[in-house]
């Protein structure tokens, strides 16, 4: 295994090379404003050697770039909206509940029809194959070329989304149809909504990873490549274009990975502490915990796979208020190197507290010696329980856990915390996250109810489409292993009914599927 990982952060873009299971070396640049620069600027500081360049396996990035393009309100294109749910679902059309500014940018217009499934997965309505053909034609004309498709409980069944999407793929060139079973659970408006941010985030996410591969052959290297997703693993780049939304957490489980791999640990709570936020998970088999509550994505309530995480305002760039003790929210991320005291600027931040309590050593130590101890003692203490308050709301139980500090500022973790049982630091824990990028499997998941089996029966049919998708996704089928499997009997439902959860991951194939797997999606047509 050759590979370079990737992770475009706030702050930094941090790049490392893996050879054999070893980090044969690790580098930081500063993040840029295009991000692709970035991204080939630390590459061209590995360094490679030719055998090195030409020997490479893949190359895995995990990027921000999609998640700040929805909080920023940027880059979004519109996109055409069919539910198929009519008689039902009319009072709460899409976009409800959703921020002004965003559905203004998002929304091109909104159409509803009769069709979908009950609750038990016997039809609700006919579908209106008149009137789907009809609304096809309308947008269309409209110009619009990014369409949802939403059913009534189409994670059941999804048949009639897949023959809406077939209509708009017959009627609209280049049409780009995202089908909302394939990215949310039973909920009508929060799978919806990660449907909408899906579809208005594809034209971005395709020049995106265009300007990566520009970057790649820009420094000469001819690997595959791969972007990270939100549950630790990768997708084969055409296929992450095609769900951006998968992407949106990358950074802090590229971070949880990395250490989980650095340490060897596979339960544990680890703590990434950046430039500008320090992120908190829980590592559950090597793997971050999946978060089982709604989720809120730049004001919009989602209900799809994301990791369990706390993000709060303290890193290596956070601003210090000398005379209060606080630590952020606010730094200068990636301006640390000229705005920090020990490089001459004139923001009191963590580095300088580091810096002046010797757990650093950075810059001209000279330029904080007006920083008194007791201040640094306060400040340094305030740390130590923010720290401490967010590892707790971490933990399940109340014994003590073992936490795994990584990340550029981790110097601001002390060794003994109320509540942990020993902190554990690595080697290369700096780039932790490019650690994880470059190490990440591929995964396939399903969460779905079934009906009329057994329970063994529902389990092997949840697998059985799991490795389909993983195997779509990019996996070596001979190497696909179970990671989790759950099963809870729903009772109001017919038929010895089952919500399943199984999910398996898989090394990555040598030759990336590329076209192919997205042909093999039934409702994503992408041109």
């Amino acid at each position: 295994m050759r590979r370079i990982g990737i992770d475009v952060g706030g702050t930094n873009t941090d790049a490392v090379l893996i050879d054999d299971g070893k980090v044969v070396q690790g580098v930081k640049v500063a993040t840029t404003a295009d991000v692709t620069s970035g991204v080939a600027a630390a590459i061209e500081a590995l360094d490679l050697s030719a055998e090195h360049a030409s020997g490479l396996d893949a190359l895995m990035i995990g990027t921000t770039h999609f998640i700040n393009a929805v909080v920023q309100r940027r880059h979004l294109t519109k996109v055409a909206v069919i539910r198929v749910a009519l008689p039902a679902t009319s009072s709460l059309p899409p976009f409800t509940d959703w921020p002004a500014e965003l559905a203004e940018r998002a929304n091109g217009g909104v159409w509803q029809i009769e069709g979908g499934h009950d609750y038990d997965g016997r039809r609700f309505a006919p579908l209106d194959i008149e009137a789907a053909r009809r609304i096809a034609r309308e947008i269309r004309n409209l110009g619009l070329t990014y369409v949802v498709v939403n059913a009534l409980f189409s994670p059941l069944d999804p048949s009639d989304e897949e023959a809406v999407a077939a209509i708009l793929r017959e009627e609209i060139p280049d049409v780009s149809v995202t089908c909302a079973h394939l990215l949310g659970g039973i909920g009508l408006l929060e799978r919806e909504n990660a449907a909408i941010l899906n579809a208005s985030l594809i034209a971005l996410a395709r020049e995106t990873i265009t300007a990566f591969e520009h970057a790649k052959s820009k420094v000469g290297l001819n690997a595959p490549l791969f972007v990270t997703q939100n549950d630790g693993t990768v997708a084969e780049a055409s296929r992450a274009a095609t769900y951006p939304v998968f992407s949106f957490a990358s950074g802090a489980t590229n971070s949880m990975r990395g250490a989980a791999y650095l340490s060897g640990l596979k339960d544990a709570v680890v703590v990434d502490v950046g430039g500008t936020t320090a992120d908190f998970g829980y590592l559950r088999n090597g793997f971050p915990r999946e978060a089982n509550t709604v989720v809120h994505i730049g004001g919009v309530r989602t209900l799809f796979r994301m990791p369990d995480l706390v993000s709060i305002g303290l890193g290596g760039g956070s601003h210090i208020d000398l005379e209060a003790a606080t630590i952020g929210p606010l730094s200068v991320g990636y301006r640390l190197t000229t705005e920090a005291l020990v490089f001459g600027g004139k923001s009191v931040t963590s580095t300088d507290i580091g810096v002046a309590a010797g757990l650093i050593d950075l810059g001209d130590r000279r330029r904080v010696a007006h920083i008194t101890a007791d201040d640094v003692k306060r400040v340094l203490c305030r740390c130590k329980q923010t720290l401490e308050e967010n590892v707790d709301r971490m933990k399940t139980s109340a014994s003590d856990v073992t936490l795994i500090a990584v990340g550029g500022g981790a110097f601001l973790v002390p060794e003994e915390l109320q509540g942990v049982g020993r902190v554990v630091r690595v080697q290369h824990g700096g780039c932790a996250n490019a650690v994880g990028a470059a190490i990440a499997q591929v995964s396939g998941e399903v969460d779905q109810v079934f009906q009329g089996l057994t329970r063994d029966e529902a389990v092997a049919s949840a697998r059985k489409l799991a490795e389909s998708r993983a195997v779509e996704a990019g996996a070596n089928s001979e190497s696909l292993a179970l990671i989790e499997a759950e099963d809870t009997p729903i009772a109001y439902l017919p038929g010895n009914a089952m919500r399943v959860r199984v999910k398996v991951v898989g090394d990555i194939r040598s030759t990336p599927i590329g076209q192919t797997a997205k042909e093999k999606v039934p409702c994503q047509s992408v041109s």
